[in-house]
């Protein structure tokens, strides 16, 4: 398999080699930070309440005054739906002042 030249790209790459099956479905873990509690609940509040399939964690980060949102999907980690999904995310994260952190697939 090809993947494209950036991190998202490089993540997938490192998933393939490692012996994940990436034409499968998988639990897709997308992370968010946010500076105040109060942010990371309302998108968490706004995920469930739009986005049944998704499951909504919050929880503090290990850094001090840190929030964490994770959003798990079911879906095929291919490059484009991981990029589309992160881009989704990512938007809604910033309508909170939070920030997208990355992704993973949970093992």
């Amino acid at each position: 398999m090809n993947f494209p030249n950036d991190e998202t790209g490089l993540v997938l790459s490192e998933m393939h080699q490692s012996g994940i099956d990436l034409t499968q479905q998988h639990d897709v873990v997308f992370f968010h930070l946010f500076e105040q509690q109060s942010q990371a609940q309302e998108m968490a509040d706004f995920i469930n309440e739009t986005m049944p399939n998704v499951k909504v964690d919050l929880h503090k980060d290990e850094t001090p005054n840190v929030w964490d949102v994770d959003c798990t999907l079911i879906m095929v980690p291919n490059y484009d739906s991981v990029i589309e999904q992160e881009h989704a995310f990512e938007k809604i994260a910033a309508k909170y002042s939070g920030y997208n952190d990355g992704w993973g697939i949970q093992a």
